[in-house]
């Protein structure tokens, strides 16, 4: 039986590394269909799961494979697949049906040029909001966005680990290029996991979708356990049973959202710089920021009162950590590969408290440090 965790210092692409995370966090199972550029992420699993006692299966399609992974959740496995906006599109329905039933699972989804089939090798950030509002009605999930592949590591687990402790889909968001970027990746030797909370009563006791009242997160059962589980897409009370009730409707719907956005300071990762005194605070996830980092760098050396934030957190939004980092900037430049959709959130979160300018590329050619420096000497 081979290891799962690999520790020590490793030379891996980004999709590597994900899968390498996954094992670490560890994962039991995975299903997904062939789809650039996540290709790398079911080539590797393909190989190493099976050889560390877990189970490897290729879907007939991206709905297919999401129906696999809630159904082995359901059996007690640790669960994931891994694909591209175009795969997310036809996932929907299941991920909806994820977040009504309080599904704990993985979404790894390598972002490419689009809409439809685009230009399926390159870069862009265009599945924004595609991952938060792509199914219908009212639901929470969490995103999160690696910007190298050691954070395609490491990120990877705590998007295992968060799906866990909310009972929530759980997305991993590279673009492109950070996907297939390869990079220095260091493994310790443990990694810390959030146990799946189980149930404390015997199955007599058990009432399914009762949620704890601090943490607004069900205990979870699994089929040939002896507990009664019924997992419905339908609006359902504590019980599971199906309902038409606006009381009881109100109650699950909000509780869904309210356990991730109601928590959305303490979720949110990121990486800040230079913002104590900034007049100008750039804004940028993934591959971006990493071009954004390096021109706050220089500006700062030129002298220019800059600073710089990266969200690591995308979803849920972490309003209240923006206008903490923008504080009295003037102005904030959100940098983003699409016409436009982090700059709209930024915008909302700040409410007029600062003019926020974006820098807009729609995919396929990368933002370059020299472009964000002339834009924000531009826009200062």
């Amino acid at each position: 039986m081979e290891k799962r965790l690999l520790t020590g210092i490793h030379l891996w692409q980004g999709n590597e590394a994900c899968a390498e995370g996954a094992l670490a966090a560890g994962l039991t199972l995975f299903a997904g269909y062939p789809i650039t550029p996540a290709t790398e992420i079911s080539e590797r699993l393909s190989a190493r799961l099976p050889a560390t006692g877990g189970t490897f299966v290729q879907g007939a399609d991206e709905l297919d494979s999401l129906t696999i992974v809630i159904g082995a959740v359901w059996g007690g496995a640790q669960a994931m697949t891994a694909t591209s906006g175009n795969g997310i599109c036809l996932m929907q329905e299941n991920i909806g049906y994820a977040c009504i039933t309080e599904t704990p699972m993985v979404v790894v989804d390598c972002q490419r040029a689009g809409p439809a089939t685009g230009a399926a090798t390159k870069t862009m950030q265009g599945d924004f909001y595609t991952v938060r509002y792509g199914s219908n009605a009212d639901y929470a999930i969490i995103a999160l966005s690696p910007s190298s592949p050691q954070e395609m590591f490491d990120l990877t687990i705590e998007a295992f680990n968060l799906s866990e402790q909310y009972r929530v889909p759980t997305f991993v968001m590279p673009d492109e290029a950070v996907a297939h970027m390869r990079e220095r990746v260091v493994v310790p030797e443990h990694v810390e996991l959030f146990p799946r909370c189980k149930p404390t009563v015997p199955p007599d006791q058990f009432v399914p979708w009762r949620a704890n009242p601090e943490t607004m997160v069900p205990e979870m059962a699994h089929f040939g356990e002896r507990y009664r589980m019924p997992v419905p897409g339908l609006t359902h009370d504590e019980s599971g049973r199906p309902s038409a009730s606006y009381k009881v409707h109100s109650a699950m719907v909000r509780r869904l959202v309210d356990k991730v956005e109601s928590r959305a300071d303490q979720i949110a990762r990121y990486e800040a710089l230079f913002l104590d005194d900034a007049e100008i605070v750039v804004v940028a996830y993934g591959s971006v920021a990493r071009s954004a980092e390096r021109a706050v760098r220089d500006l700062r050396d030129e002298g220019v009162k800059v600073g710089f934030l990266r969200l690591i957190t995308l979803w849920p939004f972490p309003d209240a950590l923006i206008r903490r980092a923008v504080g009295r900037a003037r102005k904030v430049v959100v940098a983003e590969m699409s016409v436009g959709k982090l700059v709209r959130e930024v915008e909302r979160a700040l409410a007029g408290a600062a003019v926020v300018k974006l820098f807009s590329k729609p995919g396929i050619s990368l933002h370059t440090p020299r472009e964000i420096l002339s834009f924000v000497r531009e826009v200062a």
